[in-house]
């Protein structure tokens, strides 16, 4: 039986490996707007890059969640909760994580269906002609593990962790 600080290490590495894409992507929307100014400096703007950093950007922040779930870096409001006592401080660390996770859940869901929806109607962008749907269905991938890193941390408070 595979223990549950194996499955969290694992969880915790694949949010890293997703954050990794996120931060190329980054780095490739930075390497295209700077090319397009460039461009249009000399009349020659590259084609389609608000669009690609509209779609791309999408995918940067739903792929930056887990990580950002993992290390515990989402803005919180910890000065009423650290005087709680401990027993107060998991019940509402877990309702949160399991609140979340229904949640990105559901906004995972509903990403498959629109971009199963933009896919069979053949939608494309306006000025590049590309199809919409992989940057919605990468929207599912980034809010599905979400999901399991929320689920990962409901279990630990279910168990009675205490969130560092």
């Amino acid at each position: 039986m595979i223990s549950f600080l194996r499955i969290e290490k694992f969880v915790n590495a694949l949010a890293e490996k997703v954050n990794w894409v996120a931060s190329a992507a980054v780095a490739f929307i930075m390497f295209l707007t700077v090319a397009d100014v460039i461009g249009r400096l000399f009349g020659r703007p590259v084609p389609g890059t608000f669009e690609l950093v509209g779609f791309v950007g999408a995918v940067i922040i739903s792929f930056a969640l887990p990580y950002t779930s993992v290390r515990n870096g989402h803005i919180a409001v910890d000065v009423l909760m650290m005087r709680m006592p401990w027993l107060v401080r998991v019940i509402v660390y877990a309702v949160n994580a399991f609140v979340s996770m229904v949640l990105f859940g559901i906004i995972a869901w509903q990403s498959v269906i629109y971009a199963n929806s933009l896919m069979a109607s053949g939608e494309v962008s306006p000025t590049l002609q590309m199809p919409v749907y992989p940057f919605i269905y990468g929207v599912a991938v980034g809010c599905g593990m979400l999901c399991v890193v929320l689920f990962i941390e409901f279990l630990r408070q279910f168990r009675g962790a205490e969130i560092e």
